[in-house]
């Protein structure tokens, strides 16, 4: 677990307002922006990220959810289905997660431990970094948690 600044990314993005409950049905849009990518020519930069805005911990809680992937430019022409932006820079405390998804709030709760020992305040935006996805075995997943802090 560490603190560190996430420098500025470029992204092709879906934006949407959900709950937690309804995460799973986001699972697809992964594979249709690699595909827009694809289309448009569109270089890329890493992993799909999922960034959690306004996520207070209220599973019942409608928040923002962004589903990005890192490209390395933006084109001024573009004229597809998603939305493009630069992020600033993003500082947090990142940690590595791996196996299964349901055990991510674990890792949170670990982080947030961390965050009040440091006297760290946590900000509106948490991201997770998909490094690597196995459907069939849950337990080879690989995901960085970065949680936004002030």
């Amino acid at each position: 677990m560490k603190v560190k600044t996430v420098h500025p990314i470029n992204f092709l993005y879906y934006q949407t307002e959900t709950t937690i409950q309804q995460l799973s049905s986001f699972f697809p849009v992964s594979g249709k922006l690699l595909q827009e990518a694809a289309k448009y020519g569109l270089t890329l930069a890493g992993p799909v990220h999922w960034h959690y805005k306004n996520f207070m911990g209220d599973e019942s809680q409608p928040f923002t959810l962004e589903i990005s992937l890192p490209v390395v430019s933006l084109p001024n022409d573009y004229k597809g289905d998603f939305m493009l932006k630069k992020t600033a820079p993003f500082r947090c405390v990142s940690a590595m997660h791996e196996g299964k998804w349901t055990d991510i709030p674990n890792t949170f709760a670990n982080i947030m431990q961390f965050m009040q020992a440091q006297s760290l305040q946590p900000a509106i935006e948490n991201r997770e970094l998909y490094i690597q996805v196995d459907f069939d075995n849950a337990d080879a997943n690989v995901t960085e948690i970065q949680m936004g802090i002030i």
